[in-house]
C-alpha cells in the first residue's frame, strides 16, 4: 500500500459513499449527476493513494475471461483461498474501489466503463472469491454485470453471471456458512465493523437481489416456470428478512398471481393476492430505510394506481375461476351439463385434500401475525371452481367489488384503454354468472346490464384511434343482444300463444344484434368499402362467427310478410355460402370454425329447397 495515511483513505472513501447515495433530484437540474461525478473523483483519489496492486502484472485478461466471470461462470467450483497478508489485502481493497467505480459509471449511463471496472474487480478477487472477506463483493459485482448485460439485451450473458452468483452463494453457505464481511468494512476501523447479525442481513439481501434478477432474466427467456419459482422465492425472502417496500412487494405478488391463474393454480394465485392486499396495507407504515424509493407513499397518484392494478389482478382471478368452471360444466351448445356438474363437485374434494397436504405449505408467505392476516383475507374468497349459482355469485360480487375499486383510478379521462378493459371484464363477469343462472328472465337482465355498460363506450370512442377496441366492443354488444334474443325465443317457445309484445321484443333484439355485427364486419372493409378477400389472422375467427350469426339472425326474424321472409332467407343463405366458399379457398379458416362450418354447409344445402317450397306456396296464394 502507498504511504498515504490510512485515516485519509478511509475518510475519502466514506465521503465518496455518502455522495453516491445523494438522490438525483437533489442535484441541480442541469447537472443531474453532479454528486456521482464528485464521488467518482474521490474514488479515483483513493485508488491512486492505494497505489498499484502488487499483483497487477498477473491480473491481465486471460482467455477464459471472456465473460469476466472466470471459472465460476463455467460451473467450476471455487476453492477457498483466504485473503490474508498485505498482497491479498491490497488486491481486495483495490477490488472494492473498482466495484464502486463500476457502479458509479453505470449510474451515469456509461455502461462500457462500468463493465470495465466491474470486470477488474472480479479479476482481482478471483482466487479469493469463496473467502469470508470477498464472497459478498464478488457476488455483488457479478449481479451488477448481470443487470448490465440484461439492459443490453444480451440475456444469456446476464444469465451466466447471475447463475454464477447463485452457485457461489450456495457453495459458501454449504462449506463455510458464517456471515461474510460486507464490502464497506474493508475501509472501516476494527471497532466500527459490523455485528454478525448485520453482516448476515446484508449478505442475505445481496442473495435476494440475485434471485430477483434471475427471475427477470428467466421471464425474458420465456422460462416462465423458473421465473415464477424465483419470483416467489424472492418475495418470501424479502418478508423473512423484513427487506421490502410494501407497495413494490404487493404489486410483484399480484403480478405473480397472474402466472398461477394462467396455470389454473387458483389456491396459489389467491394466496399471492391476499398477501398483496395485506402488505399493500402497510404502505406508509413501514419506517424509512436508505433503500426506500421516493415513490413509496410520497406520490398519492402512484399509490392509487398500484391499488387499482392489484384490484385488476383480483378481477382476473374471480373471472378466470368462474370461466374455468363454466368450461368444465358446459355441453356442446354452451349450456349447463348436469353430469359434468357432478364430476366437478367430486373433483373439488380432491383439490381440498391437496390444499391440506403439500401445496399450501409450499407457497405460504410470512409467519405468525402476518400469516394469520393473509389467511383472514383468503377465507373471504374461494379458490375452488364454483359448481352452482350461489358459489358463482360470491365470486362475482368479489370481482365486482374490485371492478369498482379499479375504476376509481382507471377512469375514461386519461386511462381510456385501461378503463375499457375493466368495463369489459365487468361485462364478462355478468356473462359467466348468467351461465349459472337457471331463470331465463334473470339471465336476460344480466345481458342487458352488459349492454348498458358497453354501448356508451362505442359512442365515446373515436374509431380512427381506437379501431381494435371498437371492434371488440361492437362484437361483444352484438353477442349480448344475440344471447338475449335466444333467451327470449326459448321463453316464447314455452308459451302456448306468444303475444305480439314478445314477438316485437325478439325482432328488436335481432335487429340490434344485426346492427352491431354489421358494424363490426364493416370495420374490416378497406377505404373503398370493399370487404377483404383475405381476412387477417387476428380477426379471422370473430369475422367468421359474425358472418355465421348474421346468417342465423336473418333466419330468426319473425314476419307475417311472405315476401319479406323469402328475402331474409336469401340473405341468410348468402352469408352461409360466404363461410363455405371462404373456407374452401382458405383451408386454415376451416380450423377456426369447425362446428359453424358444418352447420353452414348443412344450411347451404337445405335453404334453397326451403326457399323453393316457399316460392311455390306464395304462387299458389
Amino acid at each position: 500500500m502507498a504511504d498515504a495515511p490510512w485515516a485519509e483513505i478511509r475518510e475519502k472513501f466514506q465521503a465518496a459513499l455518502a455522495l453516491s447515495r445523494v438522490e438525483l433530484h437533489k442535484n441541480p437540474e442541469k447537472e443531474p449527476y453532479k454528486s456521482k461525478y464528485s464521488a467518482r473523483a474521490l474514488l479515483e483519489e483513493v485508488k491512486a493513494l492505494l497505489g498499484p496492486a502488487p499483483e497487477d502484472e498477473d491480473e491481465r485478461p486471460q482467455a477464459d475471461d471472456s465473460l469476466g466471470a472466470g471459472d465460476h461462470a463455467l460451473g467450476l467450483p471455487a476453492e477457498l483461498v483466504e485473503a490474508e497478508g498485505p498482497v491479498a489485502q491490497g488486491a481486495v481493497r483495490r477490488a472494492v474501489i473498482e466495484f464502486h467505480l463500476g457502479v458509479n459509471h453505470i449510474d451515469t449511463e456509461e455502461l462500457s466503463a462500468g463493465e470495465e471496472h466491474l470486470v477488474k474487480c472480479l479479476r482481482l478477487l478471483r482466487k479469493y472469491r469463496l473467502s469470508h472477506d470477498c464472497v459478498s463483493l464478488y457476488i455483488q459485482a457479478q449481479n451488477n454485470l448481470g443487470i448490465l448485460w440484461s439492459e443490453r439485451e444480451e440475456i444469456e450473458t446476464a444469465q451466466a453471471y447471475l447463475e454464477s452468483s447463485e452457485a457461489l452463494y450456495n457453495q459458501y453457505m454449504k462449506e463455510i456458512g458464517s456471515p461474510p464481511l460486507d464490502p464497506t468494512e474493508h475501509f472501516l476501523p476494527e471497532e466500527e465493523k459490523l455485528a454478525e447479525q448485520e453482516r448476515s442481513k446484508r449478505f442475505e439481501k445481496v442473495y435476494t437481489h440475485n434471485l430477483y434478477y434471475l427471475a427477470q432474466v428467466y421471464q425474458h427467456m420465456e422460462m416462465f416456470e423458473k421465473a415464477a419459482h424465483y419470483c416467489h422465492s424472492t418475495l418470501k425472502r424479502q418478508l423473512e428478512h423484513n427487506a421490502y417496500h410494501p407497495m413494490e412487494w404487493a404489486i410483484n405478488a399480484a403480478t405473480l398471481s397472474q402466472f398461477y391463474i394462467n396455470k389454473q393454480c387458483f389456491m396459489e394465485a389467491r394466496h399471492c393476492l391476499s398477501a398483496a392486499n395485506v402488505i399493500f396495507g402497510q404502505t406508509g407504515k413501514i419506517r424509512t430505510t436508505e433503500d426506500t424509493t421516493e415513490a413509496e407513499g410520497d406520490v398519492p397518484e402512484l399509490y392509487h394506481q398500484r391499488k387499482g392494478e392489484i384490484a385488476r389482478c383480483w378481477i382476473k382471478y374471480c373471472l378466470t375461476l368462474m370461466q374455468n368452471a363454466q368450461l368444465s360444466m358446459q355441453d356442446n351448445i354452451g349450456e349447463l351439463d348436469l353430469d359434468k356438474q357432478s364430476e366437478l363437485r367430486a373433483l373439488r374434494k380432491k383439490e381440498l385434500d391437496e390444499e391440506e397436504s403439500v401445496r399450501k405449505k409450499a407457497v405460504q408467505f410470512g409467519t405468525g401475525e402476518l400469516c394469520d392476516a393473509i389467511s383472514a383475507v383468503e377465507e373471504k374468497v374461494s379458490y375452488l371452481r364454483p359448481s352452482d349459482f350461489e358459489e358463482a355469485r360470491e365470486l362475482f360480487l368479489m370481482g365486482q367489488h374490485y371492478v369498482f375499486e379499479a375504476k376509481e383510478f382507471f377512469q375514461i379521462d386519461g386511462y381510456v384503454t385501461d378503463h375499457i378493459e375493466v368495463v369489459q371484464d365487468h361485462s364478462a363477469l355478468f356473462k359467466v354468472l348468467a351461465f349459472f343462472e337457471t331463470d331465463m328472465e334473470r339471465r336476460c337482465k344480466m345481458h342487458k346490464r352488459r349492454i348498458a355498460m358497453l354501448e356508451p363506450l362505442i359512442v365515446d370512442l373515436n374509431p380512427q384511434y381506437y379501431l381494435l377496441v371498437n371492434r371488440q366492443i361492437q362484437f361483444e354488444v352484438a353477442h349480448a343482444y344475440y344471447d338475449m334474443m335466444d333467451l327470449k325465443i326459448a321463453i316464447a317457445d314455452k308459451l302456448r300463444d306468444p303475444d305480439s309484445h314478445i314477438v316485437k321484443k325478439i325482432n328488436s333484439l335481432n335487429k340490434s344484434a344485426l346492427k352491431y355485427y354489421q358494424l363490426f364486419l364493416d370495420s374490416l372493409r378497406d377505404p373503398n368499402k370493399v370487404f377483404p378477400e383475405h381476412i387477417g389472422e387476428d380477426v379471422l375467427r370473430p369475422a367468421m362467427l359474425a358472418k355465421f350469426r348474421v346468417a342465423r339472425l336473418y333466419g330468426k326474424i319473425i314476419t307475417a310478410d311472405p315476401k319479406k321472409e323469402l328475402e331474409n332467407l336469401a340473405t341468410s343463405l348468402e352469408h352461409y355460402r360466404f363461410i363455405v366458399d371462404y373456407c374452401e379457398k382458405h383451408p386454415e379458416a376451416a380450423q377456426e370454425i369447425e362446428a359453424e362450418l358444418e352447420l353452414s354447409k348443412e344450411m347451404v344445402s337445405l335453404l334453397p329447397t326451403k326457399m323453393e317450397r316457399f316460392r311455390t306456396k306464395m304462387s299458389l296464394t
